[in-house]
């Protein structure tokens, strides 16, 4: 028997084989039944949305692990928009990933050099160009860094902000007006090395629900608390559903455990993401090293700016900047006239018998604060909650009217309660209208660590109900306010940095273009002055932008 398998051998061997064969037969129907159970789920999902009655059930507790939907599929029209819009902030990134720090952006390494004499005449424009390396001190071959500039003259409170043009290999040329006389400075400064800028693209796409929300459930004596956000994680929970009927905009909570969709009381921020980058990705956000860190001049750092010349040819500087500062006054280049509010019977005189409503984040909230403070007005919401609002306040001598309301999630405020939560294309289409009527909105800040298509959907609908207030009522004065700078730190920078909000600025000035709006370039008023940048700037910017949305409400002609 040498040399043959027992029989028992045999048939264990066999045994375990089959065995093998049985588990993978399984393993791979409970795969086909996981691929079965999706189709059908796929199926049963264009079925419901064939068939879905045309409004939209406000609460609706669904029974998905899913989000039903992602808002309103655009039309086509839309569509070629949003494409548009997106390639016109298409942001150049490093051909090769992963290259070792060292050979990333260094501002202390990198230099400028002003181009030409270092005597300029007004009128004219200054030419700069950046020249980036890495901290081996090699030229970089590549663009993609963010950076800023401005030309200041401390003496004089001027300043105005730079147009930087990446040639996408390793330099940079900066162009700026020259708008008045005296020795003026260049400040060129990196926010953001291209490297850093990859790690942000990815965040947005990647990780928009690193800032979580949450919201109460409460009915009688009991309370639950679930998490919340514009599209929940596949998972096992049931949905509440509530997304907006007016605009399709989307919003979910998971549903408590013992309680109803219609128990939600209020809104809030959650928290914010840790651990959401590598330790080889935060070496390119490190204080002090390569974040919102100023780049040197190779020789002269400043120019003498001369009366201008007899026959000099005139230069349209507003392609350049929007405006700036002279004695830390804001003066636009639009042709537009400001004038400066300096007492509150001045302020009290132009909004006489008017209806200021103000719409957005904490940024619109600013401009309730100065005016109500300014006006001494009569708060008829005594108890409204501190940050959030709502506010109605009155001045009931001249017959002004002043409110504030937060706009819908997302919204990163502390608590909001639920009935408070108003879109603001909605609250715009409350709104009648005409010469007494005044409309301000600063909607921007909190959704920069959404991906860019859930901003551009935002203001598309708030787009819709301005030139529907338009139409109806022509002399209705409406401000769009942009986003503007802040402070930021190495965290932050991955919620708040200045590049998210670079992003929502320009998608916000294509898309209210052409509009009869007045545009608030806070941008631009944040950049150009000397004070520290802030998400809510500093009372002298505030100041200067409420002279600039009186100027628009009172023209020079009606003082």
């Amino acid at each position: 028997m040498d040399g043959q398998i027992p029989k028992s051998m045999f048939i264990f061997i066999l045994l375990a084989v089959s065995g093998f064969l049985l588990l993978i037969l399984i393993m791979f129907m409970e795969e086909l039944n996981d691929q079965l159970m999706f189709t059908f789920h796929q199926i049963q999902r264009s079925i419901d949305s064939a068939f879905k009655p045309p409004e939209i059930l406000w609460p609706l507790g669904a029974n998905h692990t899913y989000c039903a939907h992602f808002g309103k599929k655009p039309t086509a029209e839309e569509a070629k928009e949003e494409r548009d819009l997106l390639s016109s902030i298409a942001w150049p990134g490093p051909l090769v990933q992963g290259l070792p720090v060292e050979l990333s952006s260094d501002p202390a390494k990198s230099y400028f050099v002003i181009l030409g004499s270092s005597k300029k005449h007004k009128g004219g424009q200054l030419l700069v160009n950046v020249h980036m390396q890495n901290f081996l001190g090699l030229p970089k071959d590549h663009g993609g860094d963010f950076l800023i500039a401005r030309l200041h003259s401390p003496r004089l409170g001027a300043g105005v902000a730079g147009k930087v043009h990446d040639h996408q290999d390793g330099t940079y040329t900066v162009m700026f007006p020259l708008l008045w006389t005296g020795v003026a400075w260049v400040e060129i400064t990196m926010v953001h090395p291209s490297e850093a800028v990859m790690v942000l693209k990815r965040l947005q796409e990647e990780q928009p629900d690193r800032v979580f929300f949450k919201s109460v459930f409460s009915s009688g004596t009991i309370s639950e608390t679930t998490m919340c956000n514009l599209c929940l994680p596949l998972n096992e929970k049931p949905l509440c559903n509530y997304t907006d009927p007016e605009t399709g905009e989307p919003w979910y909570c998971y549903k408590p455990q013992h309680l109803g969709c219609d128990t939600r009381i209020n809104h809030s921020k959650g928290g914010y993401k840790k651990n959401l980058i590598t330790e080889y990705e935060a070496q390119f956000f490190q204080s002090g090293v390569n974040l919102k860190i100023p780049i040197p001049a190779a020789a002269m750092d400043k120019v003498t700016i001369l009366a201008e010349k007899k026959g000099q040819t005139k230069v349209k500087n507003d392609y350049i900047s929007a405006g700036y500062y002279f004695h830390d006054t804001w003066r636009p280049l639009n042709g537009s006239v400001t004038r400066q509010f300096k007492t509150s019977s001045a302020i009290a005189h132009c909004l006489r018998g008017k209806n200021v409503y103000m719409f957005g984040d904490s940024t619109a909230r600013q401009w309730f604060e100065y005016l109500s403070d300014v006006l001494y007005l009569t708060h008829l919401i005594p108890y409204s909650p501190k940050k959030t609002g709502p506010y109605l306040a009155v001045d009931r001598w001249d017959n002004i009217l002043v409110s504030y309301r937060c706009h819908g999630p997302p919204i990163r405020f502390t608590s909001v309660l639920s009935s408070e939560l108003g879109y603001v294309a909605n609250e715009l289409d409350k709104i009648q209208g005409g010469p007494r009527t005044v409309v301000l909105v600063s909607v921007w800040s909190h959704f920069s660590t959404f991906p860019i298509e859930v901003y551009i959907r935002r203001l598309r609908h708030i787009r819709r109900a301005v030139l529907q207030l338009l139409a109806q009522e022509p002399d209705t004065v409406v401000v769009i306010r942009t986003a503007n700078l802040q402070k930021i730190g190495p965290e932050s920078s991955l919620f708040n940095s200045d590049w998210f909000s670079l992003q929502r600025d320009a998608v916000l000035r294509a898309m209210f273009k052409g509009i009869h709006v007045q545009l608030i370039d806070a941008w631009e008023m944040t950049l150009a002055h000397h004070l520290p940048h802030d998400i809510h700037p500093p009372l002298l910017i505030i100041e200067n932008m409420i002279d600039l949305i009186l100027s628009h409400i009172c023209p020079v002609r009606e003082i």
